[in-house]
């Protein structure tokens, strides 16, 4: 639905959808779908289909269903189901188990500049010691939150979140971020929460939530039509008439809310306006650039969001997330073999700290790899996909383990 909708276009695994890719308005899903077809209908002798290979296209099989399941961004609010409630695990945050910077002295500097340098698992590690040196502390648990999601490892980056939340309330960017990872988790009314609850607490716009409207409260200004207006639509208006207030100026953070709201009503044109106006006020922010990516993505314009992930790469060259879109990108572009090498690039950056074990991985970036690696028409490299030999894979496409 990050793509991981606004982080990452709408592709969602098991454990993704960093504004995740809506599988670029359905045509990965169809070729995927044909190439599947086409695989199985094959007069294969039994002999000459090996179990793994079963093995790998039953696993792709349940991937790609679980995929489309989670396609939530295309369905009209009429048949989305009704959002599921956050889950005691997402309000649990896991911490690594032998964490080596446990005891570390400042850690949380050093992790803040980790991040920066885009070393995201050394930087999780020492900010998990930081916060378990002083609980309470409410920017390392943010900063581990917004890494965490830079790492597209959503379910922590909402934990993280909602406890600096719990601590400071009113944290602007903590309210922004949290957004942002539900929108990319399929939660849309979550998301519309964090976004009401910006605006309340920003000094800026407070008094536009207090003159009446809120997702639970009486209704604002009275709309058109028998039908009443859903919980985005009430807060799209509240950020349309904030951004009312500054017709002289951008203010970046306004329009970023916008842009999330925007995509989560799949006006993807209106999105992009928004992160672009955005961007004219910070053109150095990777973040912003994933953003424009994932949105320019999910409206079908995958060669523009090629050009916005590689501006993100150039910021950030660390930033998984936006490395796991640009490779969604290219299997949209028919790119198989530039998509195999940034899905492989961001695994091998996931795990390039010794203490980072396969588990640690993104199992949304390894089911991107197997469909590529499907579409490719690799057959014997299935079975290293479909038990994540991440040496053997790097080897058969030739990239060093850098």
């Amino acid at each position: 639905t990050e793509p991981s909708l606004i982080d990452q276009p709408l592709i969602k695994s098991s454990s993704s959808s960093s504004w995740r890719l809506n599988l670029a308005a359905g045509v990965l899903i169809w070729v995927f779908s044909h190439q599947l077809h086409s695989w199985t209908q094959r007069s294969w002798p039994p002999r000459l289909l090996p179990e793994s290979d079963t093995e790998f296209w039953d696993k792709m099989q349940a991937e790609w269903e679980e995929l489309a399941r989670r396609n939530w961004l295309e369905e009209s609010d009429e048949q989305r189901p009704a959002p599921r409630t956050v889950s005691p695990a997402e309000k649990s945050y896991f911490f690594s188990a032998n964490n080596p910077y446990r005891e570390w002295p400042n850690a949380f500097a050093e992790g803040q500049e980790k991040a920066r340098e885009g070393d995201l698992n050394a930087a999780v590690l020492l900010l998990e010691a930081a916060i378990l040196q002083d609980p309470q502390d409410s920017e390392a648990w943010q900063i581990l939150g917004t890494t965490q999601a830079e790492n597209e490892n959503e379910q922590a980056a909402i934990a993280s979140l909602q406890r600096c939340l719990e601590l400071r309330p009113s944290n602007l960017p903590a309210l922004m971020a949290l957004a942002v990872s539900f929108t990319n988790s399929g939660m849309q009314r979550e998301a519309c929460d964090a976004l009401r609850r910006w605006i309340s607490h920003n000094p800026r716009y407070r008094h536009l939530a207090q003159s009446g409207r809120s997702l639970q409260g009486s209704p604002a200004t009275p709309r058109r039509g028998p039908r009443p207006s859903t919980p985005l639509q009430d807060v799209l208006q509240l950020f349309q008439e904030a951004a009312l207030l500054n017709l002289d100026c951008v203010d970046p953070d306004l329009q970023t809310g916008l842009g999330v709201l925007f995509n989560l009503s799949s006006d993807f044109n209106k999105a992009v306006e928004a992160f672009s106006a955005a961007l004219s006020v910070r053109p150095q922010d990777y973040l912003l650039w994933n953003r424009l990516g994932a949105t320019l993505a999910n409206g079908n314009r995958s060669e523009e969001a090629v050009e916005a992930y590689t501006r993100a790469l150039e910021l950030q060259p660390g930033f998984i997330r936006s490395r796991y879109n640009l490779g969604i990108s290219c299997i949209n572009l028919g790119a198989h073999r530039e998509a195999v090498s940034n899905f492989l690039t961001a695994l091998n950056q996931q795990r390039r700290s010794q203490r980072c074990s396969h588990q640690q991985m993104s199992a949304s970036i390894w089911t991107a790899l197997r469909i590529a690696i499907s579409l490719m028409d690799r057959p014997e490299l299935f079975q290293a996909a479909n038990t994540g030999d991440l040496d053997l894979l790097m080897r058969a496409f030739d990239m060093c383990d850098v």
